[in-house]
């Protein structure tokens, strides 16, 4: 699998093709949080959002273009850079205030280019892709409906989360690990059992969010138990 994903991206190799499909992708992404807020939405927790997880799929383009590690680790180095200067001036202002109490877009730009600088170099990308599509679609929607539907409350440390923000994490947790894990290893069983795992796992870190960690601890948490229970559960089924 992941050798037909290195032949399709000879087809577009180029680098300059590379970035530019990126680039489009982002503008897309900033297209669509611009249509939200013109049609007249003040939520800015939805605007965020739409980023949150229009950015994340960006590891998608990177894995099948076959992108050179150090092109998304410099992305991250200066997204990072961009969200902490965000959190003092109004750089960003629909995506964090100034004077914000988290970390989390900060910690997310940080997470995306340790995973890239760690399985790009050992030639696992497949679990940097894990590991950032839980954190964007697993945290994301888990925020947005669990703001919207969460009607059974718990606190952890502070924190306020909901019993139905916790299912939708453990449910989109299980579902990425799994279609990550049976596309490239097409074993059934190992999928199902690593994925569960992972997805009990990663839905607790998910509770722990103070100031925004879960965006480093969640990302990087599922791709690491991933890959370790993958070693472990070789040749299951």
């Amino acid at each position: 699998m992941l050798l037909s994903l290195s032949v399709a991206s000879e087809s577009i190799s180029p680098l300059w093709i590379q970035i530019s499909l990126v680039a489009v992708w982002i503008l897309l992404i900033a297209l669509a949080a611009w249509l939200v807020w013109r049609l007249g939405s003040d939520d800015s927790e939805v605007i965020r959002k739409i980023v949150h997880i229009g950015t994340g799929n960006v590891i998608l383009l990177a894995w099948w273009l076959d992108m050179p590690a150090i092109i998304g680790i410099v992305a991250s180095v200066i997204a990072s850079a961009v969200m902490l200067l965000s959190y003092r001036f109004p750089i960003l202002p629909g995506i964090n205030s100034v004077g914000r109490q988290s970390l989390g877009t900060f910690f997310y730009s940080v997470s995306i280019g340790i995973l890239i600088a760690w399985f790009w170099n050992i030639q696992q990308p497949q679990y940097a892709v894990l590991g950032v599509l839980v954190m964007a679609w697993g945290d994301g929607l888990a925020a947005l409906i669990g703001r919207r539907f969460g009607k059974n409350k718990y606190e952890v440390f502070g924190g306020q989360k909901s019993l139905e923000g916790s299912a939708t994490m453990a449910v989109v947790t299980f579902t990425v690990s799994f279609l990550v894990s049976i596309f490239v290893s097409g074993n059934f069983w190992q999928a199902a059992l690593v994925s569960t795992i992972v997805a009990v796992i990663t839905t607790a870190l998910e509770t722990f969010s103070l100031l925004g960690i879960d965006n480093l601890t969640v990302p990087l948490g599922s791709a690491t138990l991933a890959y370790i229970l993958d070693r472990l559960t070789q040749g299951i089924g």
